[in-house]
């Protein structure tokens, strides 16, 4: 199943001028690759290739820029009209790729940079209008699409109206206003999508928040059932060898040490268990895990190669992936003998495979651990044989 917020972004990209900027998750993030080496950008597109959306979007200038050349005003103002139209371009694109970079909105903290290119977009448009007339209302789609999607809230709804009360008021009430009727339309149709497509986006974020928050919650049930089951289980045997310690000790020493040896072992695996837990339980961010199983697969002179960012996972998903991973590559360290592992993230698709001897091994903890923990998360868990020999893991959603 897809990740909703992708959903979102893509219908807000359809609709408005830089519409895929601000969205969580609209993007995959970069991810590092081997220890040391830097993120790699050049594979993700958006990295790449996102000033396409801003600039694709500037065809629509085409009519201040005509207005300007067959403009009569004053040459000053012509100048002026088309520096400032130049300087709105150049402002458009910077503010989008900084919101594309975590410059703010749709919730999140707005950058001041963010308010000072809102502020100077508004300035060129309005002093385009000696040179270019009624050609300058083309300006307005992108202050709003920049408001909505950049801004908060209820600058989206300050904008959105001021826009269409400027439109309407030029062509209600300026000679030759309705000539622009057609931008008036355009105005009220991208504040409709501009609304529902933002109001989409801060709701799927908000809901998968709240899915983190509840597997995060689920986790840490799961946690505390785990080393009360342990816990509980160890402190019953010792306390009963103990009692046994306490008796044999007069009449059976050599019986009574056995039994401290006994106690001994059950106490270091216990300790051991837990802190095999609870470093289980702190892994919870799948980037984490996997630099974590990096390392750990490396001691072993194994390579771990990653097909896919972490992004294409919701919050939910990536905990359920991060807990399955470290799962994996324990039975890959203990059991395959393996020299390569692959991890694949894929949107609603995990899969773990290695190189290593594979075989029909019966399912120990580690493997009911993990086909539990899918179920939990709604997800459907196998496990296999891969295509060149070795063990597969797979987590569909």
């Amino acid at each position: 199943m897809r990740d909703h917020r992708g959903d979102a972004a893509d219908f807000a990209a359809a609709g408005a001028p830089p519409a895929a900027w601000a969205a969580a998750g609209a993007r995959p993030e970069a991810t590092t690759g081997a220890a040391g080496a830097r993120p790699e950008v050049a594979k993700d597109p958006w990295a790449r290739f996102g000033w396409l959306m801003a600039v694709i979007w500037l065809v629509f200038l085409l009519y201040p820029l005509f207005a300007l050349i067959g403009s009569e005003a004053p040459t000053a103002w012509v100048v002026v009209g088309w520096v400032a139209l130049v300087a709105f371009v150049v402002l458009y694109v910077n503010g989008f790729m900084f919101g594309m970079r975590g410059g703010g909105g749709l919730g999140r903290p707005v950058a001041p940079r963010q308010w000072v290119t809102f502020a100077l977009l508004i300035v060129c448009a309005l002093v385009s209008v000696p040179a270019e007339g009624g050609s300058a209302l083309s300006f307005l789609p992108f202050i709003m699409s920049f408001a909505s999607y950049g801004l908060t809230r209820l600058w989206h709804w300050i904008t959105l109206g001021a826009s269409v009360a400027v439109t309407a008021a030029c062509v209600f009430f300026i000679p030759g206003g309705l000539d622009y009727i057609s931008v008036l339309a355009i105005v009220a149709l991208l504040g409709v999508v501009n609304t529902v497509s933002t109001w989409l986006i801060v709701r799927s974020s908000e809901a998968d928040r709240l899915g983190l928050e509840l597997a995060t919650s689920e986790g840490r049930e799961a946690v505390a059932r785990d080393v009360h089951d342990l816990i509980g289980h160890s402190l019953t045997v010792v306390g009963l060898k103990a009692q046994l310690v306490r008796r044999l000790i007069d009449t059976d020493p050599e019986r009574a040490k056995a039994e401290l040896a006994d106690i001994e072992q059950l106490t270091a695996e216990a300790i051991a268990g837990v802190r095999s837990t609870v470093a289980g339980a702190r892994a919870t961010s799948l980037v984490e895990q996997l630099a974590s199983c990096r390392e750990a697969l490396q001691a072993g002179d194994v390579e771990l190669v990653v097909e896919g960012a972490p992004g294409a996972l919701s919050a939910a998903q990536a905990l359920t992936a991060a807990w399955v991973l470290r799962e994996a590559t324990t039975n890959t360290l203990r059991h395959a003998g393996a020299s390569r592992v692959e991890v694949i993230i894929a949107p609603g698709r995990f899969v773990v495979s290695d190189d290593g001897v594979g075989g029909d091994r019966p399912e120990g903890n580690g493997i009911r651990g993990m086909r539990e923990r899918a179920s939990a998360a709604g997800a459907t868990f196998s496990i296999g044989r891969g295509e060149g020999g070795g063990t597969r893991v797979e987590v569909t959603w």
